[in-house]
């Protein structure tokens, strides 16, 4: 049988929220962080979702890169025990690169020359897979310090999340590509010009200089010839968290709704990670309708409404409380469809993930979940 949420929250280290977006899964996701501190657990929250609802639901005014911990009093408030912390951060992906850049240059003129090249400026903040790859190596760094009992990472939606996993390669691939091996070459592999170009390669760099500017070739050769230097770092920082992601104190935890085209990216989702022998939990699905069957018709219900005092004053006619009668018999089976379609997709979950796998339901709720209050409120779900 399969543990409880709450079990495998408390015995793993890591806990990674992925899906698409709109599912709840940053909700997930704070709950999940708070849910640890208020049970005795130094906690991080770590988001690369720019959207601000996380910040604003643990009670903040903002989340950048600098880590802030969330107001002890929110979090020890009714806590099951005592001693718990809260803190929270979101990646500033740029920044987050830097880091990385300055942790494998050779010396500090060399991280400067990379930082203040605009050819690394327009590559850290839109290749693909940077951001991801930046999220990994702090992952990785929070991991490696040991400051945090528990570590919650809210990942992107699900298409950003696969290049969470697909970052490395995408990084190496896209620095290693021919047509950038071949400007490091036509540099010289010293930065100090285009003397070694050739006839061939004069003429290539005359053309795209007409194009781009001579000031971009040049800055491209610089930076390539720098950024050789550190890749080798940065290789292996993304092995290192690659393995990381698959210990067993690390667990996937797949944020859902019973939305056809949801199921449809969680199920797809789902096979990346266990193709990547990725520690996978379980899927909590969000926003499910509840299916309450009642054995009555008509009539019943408008005998029940004339038995309302407040009908009752307003002398409603009794084919007016049998109109009300019917429409509220027909929007109840609306909703007993819906529920019956929710079953449906939470099936197909239930049958990929296995009788090894956690599924977690989240009844669609009323009210927006905007606070502390409302995010323990949501324990009684996650946790049942």
């Amino acid at each position: 049988m399969a543990q409880r949420l709450i079990d495998v929250l408390l015995e793993r280290r890591i806990i990674v929220c992925v899906g698409s977006g709109g599912v709840g899964k940053t909700t997930t996701a704070a709950t999940l962080a708070l849910a640890a501190a208020r049970r005795g657990k130094k906690t991080l929250v770590l988001t690369i979702d720019p959207a601000k609802r996380l910040a604003n639901s643990l009670g903040l005014a903002e989340l950048g890169h600098k880590v802030q911990e969330v107001n002890p009093a929110l979090v020890g408030a009714n806590a099951p025990v005592a001693g718990g912390k809260l803190f929270a951060m979101m990646l500033d992906q740029k920044q987050a690169f830097d880091e990385v850049v300055q942790r494998h240059a050779k010396d500090p003129a060399a991280v400067q020359r990379i930082l203040a090249n605009p050819v690394y400026s327009q590559i850290s903040s839109s290749l693909a897979g940077a951001q991801e790859y930046a999220a990994m190596a702090k992952l990785h760094d929070f991991d490696a310090e040991g400051i945090y009992d528990t570590i919650i990472v809210d990942t992107p939606p699900t298409a950003h999340a696969l290049d969470f996993l697909d970052a490395p390669r995408k990084l190496s691939e896209a620095i290693d590509s021919p047509a950038i091996e071949w400007f490091r070459k036509l540099q010289g592999g010293s930065g100090s010009g285009w003397s070694l170009v050739g006839k061939t390669g004069s003429f290539v760099m005359k053309r795209l200089a007409k194009f781009v500017g001579s000031k971009f070739i040049d800055d491209i050769g610089v930076f390539f010839t720098e950024f050789n230097d550190i890749l080798g770092g940065f290789r292996t920082r993304a092995e290192e968290t690659f393995t990381l992601l698959r210990q067993p104190r690390v667990g996937f935890v797949l944020v859902a709704s019973p939305e056809a085209m949801a199921v449809r990216e969680a199920l797809f989702f789902h096979e990346r990670l266990v193709a990547a022998k990725m520690p996978f939990v379980g899927f909590v699905v969000n926003k499910v309708h509840p299916s309450r069957p009642v054995a009555t018709d008509v009539n019943a219900v408008a005998a029940a409404l004339a038995a309302l005092p407040s009908i009752t004053a307003l002398g409603v006619s009794g084919t007016t409380r049998t109109m009300v009668a019917q429409a509220l018999m027909t929007a109840h089976s609306e909703i007993e469809v819906l529920a019956l379609a929710d079953r449906i997709a939470i099936g197909k979950l239930q049958a990929a993930g296995g009788s090894s796998s956690l599924l977690v339901e989240v009844p669609l709720l009323r009210d927006d979940v905007h606070d502390v209050d409302k995010l323990v409120g949501l324990e009684q779900y996650l946790f049942a």
